[in-house]
């Protein structure tokens, strides 16, 4: 079972970037996808996540209107989509799989799966 995610890099305040998040092992229906962040001497924090049985996303008010989580059962991949991005979202983005209780979909400690991380700089 892996999660391999990619598609982070350099990008100008106001630029776009689409992140993917590549699964192996298990389908992504079977469980629900989030993307966390972390920056540097912060703490990991959830940013989007999308359900595996009716597809309902959520977002973190930080980035809600600007990013889209979405999920292409047949390529077995999530996307995070940033638009507008601003400096306050460089950080590494890391993907993660689990199947959360309702109402904790925010909480890392139950995602059992998590991608190796890709590095978003936003910066001028």
């Amino acid at each position: 079972v892996q999660l391999q995610a990619s598609g982070g890099g350099l990008v100008q305040p106001g630029g776009t970037l689409r992140l993917s998040c590549v699964a192996s092992g298990f389908t992504l229906r079977s469980g629900t996808i989030s993307w966390f962040r972390q920056a540097p001497g912060k703490e990991r924090e959830w940013v989007s996540g999308i359900h595996g049985g009716n597809s309902h996303s959520y977002y973190a008010d930080s980035v809600k209107g600007r990013f889209t989580i979405s999920r292409d059962n047949a390529k077995n991949t999530a996307y995070l989509q940033m638009n507008n991005l601003k400096p306050e979202d460089t950080a590494t983005y890391y993907c993660a799989r689990g199947r959360p209780p309702l109402g904790s979909i925010r909480n890392g400690d139950v995602y059992n799966y998590w991608g190796q991380g890709t590095l978003v700089t936003v910066s001028s």
